[in-house]
């Protein structure tokens, strides 16, 4: 039997909807249910197929669990190990490289020092930064939000350097990005899951839970290019599940926020429809990936961005001989000698 895990924490209305839905297919040798852990001994398989992470950005004990599970042979959405090195800058500078639009952006430090730090681990850091040009760069309104969290907490919109100064002091230990803001004439939150996009219009200066209430609506022509781009992003990226937030200021797309691999799917905050839309593409993606799941350790099954992929491709042929045609060239000038 091929068990599907769901790791989850808070949330109950997604996550019991998916093992539901998938479990009502009553499929040969495939089953869904609730990750249990209740040991974790090095080298030994956990006992599921394929694994949805929902809560490890919280819990470090289980994204070391699912780096442990994956080497075992399971298929985890979305990889441990990448979602373990990512955060928000890394993916500005990606996006660029895919030429979409991102923000201007800048990181900044924690305004508290990290746990077990002292003001002598930051004698390699200038004080004070170098804020006329940081603001010049980014310009006001902006955004602070941290470097590696989703959802908004911790995030302010800043009016002014003095603005500015009071929120940051008040983010603790998270180092932090300010970021310009991009006024747009409509706003899109992009479901993004196993290749499949679901376009949600999405007004952030609303209320929670409403914002998924806004009445922006793209014409056929942007809508294919939102598709494309964030398809293009989650691919090089290497997410199986995310949501990829797109401001569209004069008919440009400027990608604002894509660092949710663990997006909002609570059917009151989002709506029936697209709360159907996610249970029914997750169900089929999670069931596919069951079956095609072969048990063999590594990390082979994982998914892994086109970006990470490239940096790991093999030297070409002409590169790999270059170090013998060396060796040669050194072996006729030692003979002559």
């Amino acid at each position: 039997m091929k068990k599907i895990g769901v790791l989850f924490g808070r949330e109950t209305v997604f996550p019991g909807a998916l093992i539901e839905r998938i479990n009502q297919q009553k499929l040969k040798n495939i089953t869904a249910e609730p990750v249990m852990i209740d040991k974790v001994i090095q080298g030994t398989n956990t006992g599921y197929a394929v694994i949805l992470d929902r809560i490890s950005h919280h819990v470090p004990f289980y994204r070391s669990w699912l780096k442990h599970a994956a080497l075992n042979g399971a298929l985890v959405m979305n990889n441990p190990f990448w979602w373990s090195a990512d955060e928000k800058l890394v993916n500005n500078e990606l996006a660029i490289k895919t030429g979409l639009v991102v923000p201007k952006t800048v990181l900044l430090p924690s305004f508290q020092h990290p746990p077990h730090t002292t003001s002598d681990s930051f004698r390699n850091l200038h004080y004070p930064l170098d804020w006329d040009a940081i603001f010049a760069y980014t310009g006001f309104p902006a955004y602070l939000k941290p470097l590696a969290d989703g959802g908004w907490r911790n995030v302010h919109r800043v009016t002014s350097a003095e603005d500015f100064f009071a929120r940051h002091a008040t983010t603790g230990q998270d180092a932090m990005l300010l970021q310009e803001e991009v006024p747009f004439d409509a706003y899109y939150r992009c479901f993004y899951i196993g290749g499949q996009v679901r376009i949600m219009p999405y007004d952030p200066p609303r209320l929670h839970q409403h914002r998924y209430e806004a009445d922006f609506m793209p014409d056929e022509t942007l809508q294919q290019t939102l598709v494309r781009q964030v398809i293009r992003l989650n691919q090089y990226l290497g997410y199986d599940f995310n949501t990829v937030e797109i401001a569209v200021r004069d008919g440009v797309p400027h990608v604002i926020d894509f660092f949710n691999p663990a997006p909002e799917a609570d059917q009151h905050i989002i709506g029936e429809a697209n709360f159907e839309w996610v249970v029914a593409a997750s169900t089929a993606f999670l069931v596919g990936k069951a079956k095609a799941h072969t048990i063999k350790k590594g990390t082979a099954g994982l998914t892994w961005g086109g970006f990470l992929q490239d940096a790991a491709k093999p030297a070409t042929v002409t590169e790999k001989k270059r170090p013998a045609a060396a060796k040669k060239t050194g072996e006729k000038k030692a003979a002559k000698k």
